[in-house]
């Protein structure tokens, strides 16, 4: 498992945690209900990243401004 892997496990664990109503202790800090929204945010960027492991180089585009970009080269 790598580190992007272990870091979404621990995002999903606490979004549901806190769903089932409890508070998660994370990063030093203690979250709850009202950091859901965080907590979303987290997992959404560690599933990118995960995502981004998982897809061969070959395939990856590039992103500007967030957006994913194809390049096409008519030179070769």
């Amino acid at each position: 498992m790598t580190t992007a892997s272990d870091m979404l496990d621990k995002y999903l664990a606490a979004e549901q945690a806190i769903l089932d109503g409890k508070s998660v202790s994370f990063k030093g800090r203690t979250l709850s209900y009202e950091n859901l929204q965080e907590i979303r945010d987290g997992r959404k960027e560690w599933e990118a990243r995960v995502a981004a492991e998982q897809t061969p180089s070959s395939v990856k585009s590039k992103q500007i401004g967030g957006l994913s970009v194809a390049v096409a080269r008519f030179d070769q």
